[in-house]
């Protein structure tokens, strides 16, 4: 599935409560990002916020909380038939994360050249410019990617938090 490729009802559904686990991180004095994992039957298994600010961990993002979180309760050929959601589009660190986790699906609101944009190179808000599409082409599995989608859902959990 392209960024093009239209979203299912159930994709929009679950995108959009990715986007609302952002705004509750932000509510909980984070970042706003939120991510969500969804089995093959549309059964949401996991739901993440960003904990950056809150656990003090740099390594708090969204979906590395998910991915840490799935690792530890399921087996790989449970999470390759998996979906994540997320609010933004994963960034190297999750990108990473995503792939050893064994993910093999993606579907995200913002993407990072837009967050960069949104976030004005604020320095709370470190980027690497490669997007997830790029991390993922270099491993030796697939994991489809989607997105971006819903901007102006995804946009509105940002607006005023970058200063």
């Amino acid at each position: 599935m392209s960024a093009t490729t239209p979203l299912t009802d159930d994709d929009k559904r679950h995108l959009l409560a990715a986007i609302e686990l952002a705004r509750l991180a932000r509510e909980h004095g984070n970042h706003p990002f939120g991510a969500l994992l969804v089995d093959a039957d549309g059964n949401v298994v996991l739901e993440a916020e960003n904990t950056v600010n809150t656990a003090r961990d740099a390594t708090g993002h969204a979906e590395t909380n998910l991915i840490r979180l799935a690792s530890r309760l399921f087996r790989g050929e449970f999470l390759r038939g998996c979906t994540l959601y997320t609010s933004t589009e994963p960034c190297a660190m999750c990108a990473s994360a995503i792939f050893w986790g064994e993910v093999r699906r993606v579907v995200f609101g913002l993407s990072q050249e837009e967050i960069r944009r949104i976030s004005r190179d604020n320095p709370a808000h470190g980027q690497l410019d490669v997007s997830c599409r790029e991390i993922f082409e270099r491993g030796n599995h697939a994991v489809e990617v989607s997105g971006p989608h819903l901007l102006d859902e995804s946009r509105a959990v940002h607006d005023g938090f970058w200063g």
